[in-house]
């Protein structure tokens, strides 16, 4: 049985001995990554013509910046999501953060397919809520063990949360 002053050696050395760019890092920023360009090719060929002709908020945002901002914080769940891999051999919260994610990353896929795929913003409204939802508990389980990465996923909460504003407008504008 490790002492106390062992144990707090031992967080200590996994903290320092640069976990954040392991090969998980890379293959799960690699996954979302993929799962961002699959997303992006079922949104592509509906820009033009259903989302187009779909009624929209004021504040809509341009339609060149939803992928650079999506780009972005797949690659910051990626790097969340690897090293809450690394940490899940030693930390058994580590391991609940990375099935989290595995929910996220399934329901953000989703969204593209209920959206643009079956041009149901109304569907697409009930799994962002979902996303919110998910967000939230996956933040609260990065917090416990890594303060870096809870701050790593804020602006993937801001921008979700305003997702689900302007699904919920265009779905109120289109109904």
């Amino acid at each position: 049985m490790e002492t106390e002053l062992e144990r707090l050696a031992r967080e200590r050395k996994e903290r320092c001995s640069g976990r954040g760019w392991s090969w998980r890092v890379f293959g799960l920023s690699l996954l979302c990554v993929a799962v961002g360009a699959v997303s992006g090719e079922l949104t592509r060929s509906e820009i033009p013509g259903w989302y187009a002709g779909l009624a929209k908020p004021s504040f809509n945002p341009p339609n060149w910046l939803f992928g650079p901002v999506w780009g972005t914080l797949y690659l910051l769940m990626g790097f969340s999501a690897g090293r809450a891999w690394d940490a899940a051999r030693s930390r058994p919260e580590a391991r609940s953060a990375l099935r989290t994610f595995f929910v996220i990353l399934l329901v953000n896929a989703l969204w593209s397919l209920l959206f643009f795929g079956l041009h149901r913003p109304d569907l697409a409204l009930i799994d962002i809520f979902a996303y919110v939802v998910l967000l939230v508990v996956w933040l609260r389980q990065l917090r416990v063990f890594d303060k870096m990465d809870y701050l790593f996923q804020l602006p993937h909460l801001a921008w979700v949360s305003f997702a689900t504003v302007l699904n919920a407008s265009i779905w109120w504008l289109n109904k």
